[in-house]
């Protein structure tokens, strides 16, 4: 069984209702395993090259050798190293791609953390806002010059995808106090919360939900043809083994949640699905929830002030670490 919520997937077919994606390269971090690798291997089939973003290379030349086992038709993939716990070493990954590829018309910033003790990295950031926001910003950014490039060409299709969650709006990420002004808000704890890895996760989320609307704001304001879509995947059973009390976690996941492989499909639609780019007033600044529908924001969600708080911030705490990042 893949849980009841899978039948909200039945009538989505990836084959069936993406692009053709012949000629198209495409990044998805956090690859090898769950939602990313499905995701892979649905734009793969479409003819993309893809690069699984991963940063253990064993794991991901496993997963490449299962994912052409199952069959990638007439695409192909490659590993790309890409390590999100310093924002560094997302710059590397980025820059090494830069010297690989002259093109880029998808990026999917999939890698995420959940679970795990609170540490504090040596740029004095909570491991947990680095992973989820501080890296990928880092990462995207780098990339951006490059798609924007890819974008100027004859009927382009540039796309961004951000996996949020519906825990944008959950838990501390709710609090009408949230600020992401400097480090101190970025490093909040929350040791006296009920479950403070939890309370860490939904503000980080809210985090990337907040980047990829300003993200869209600032292209549109450059009139830059590229979208930056914030997507929530569905309740879909992939961190059960990474959470506390993860046996019954496991049951409840089993039962209730998707499989990872219709996880994914909400990811290709915001990626690939031809009805994005016929309706740009629809989906550009929307948070699509499965499968490619307009979900509701939270309420600081859509605080234009907290984006733009959060992309100084973001901005200004990188430069302070050293860490050059191309303008936009």
């Amino acid at each position: 069984m893949g849980g009841f919520l899978s039948r909200r997937t039945g009538y989505f077919d990836p084959q069936r209702d993406l692009a053709d994606l012949t000629g198209k390269v495409v990044i998805i971090t956090g690859a090898n395993t769950g939602i990313g690798y499905h995701t892979v291997k649905f734009l793969a089939r479409k003819g993309a090259k893809v690069y699984l973003g991963a940063r253990n290379e064993v794991k991901a030349k496993a997963a490449i050798a299962q994912l052409e086992q199952e069959g990638l038709g007439s695409g192909s993939v490659e590993w790309l190293y890409v390590n999100m716990s310093d924002p560094r070493w997302a710059k590397e990954a980025a820059e090494d791609f830069l010297q690989k590829e002259s093109r880029l018309d998808i990026l999917i910033n999939n890698a995420a953390v959940l679970s795990g003790p609170y540490e504090i990295t040596r740029d004095g950031l909570n491991l947990t806002m680095v992973v989820n926001h501080f890296s990928p910003f880092v990462f995207i950014r780098t990339l951006l010059p490059l798609m924007i490039e890819t974008s100027k060409e004859l009927n382009s299709d540039v796309r961004i995808v951000t996996l949020g969650s519906c825990a944008h709006d959950m838990g501390r990420a709710t609090d009408s106090t949230v600020k992401f002004g400097g480090v101190e808000d970025f490093n909040q704890e929350f040791a006296k919360d009920f479950y403070p890895d939890w309370s860490r996760y939904c503000v980080t989320k809210l985090a990337c939900t907040l980047f990829a609307r300003e993200l869209q704001n600032k292209l549109d304001d450059s009139k830059i043809p590229i979208f930056s879509i914030p997507i929530h995947p569905g309740e879909v059973n992939t961190f059960a083994d990474r959470v506390k009390w993860s046996f019954l976690m496991k049951i409840v996941m089993g039962i209730f949640f998707m499989r990872p492989e219709a996880g994914s499909f909400n990811s290709c639609f915001a990626a690939a699905s031809p009805l994005v780019k016929k309706n740009p007033a629809k989906y550009k600044r929307a948070y699509l929830t499965p499968i490619g529908s307009i979900g509701a924001l939270g309420k600081n969600a859509q605080r234009d002030d907290l984006s733009l708080d959060l992309w100084d911030a973001t901005e200004r705490i990188s430069e302070e670490a050293k860490i050059e990042i191309p303008s936009l």
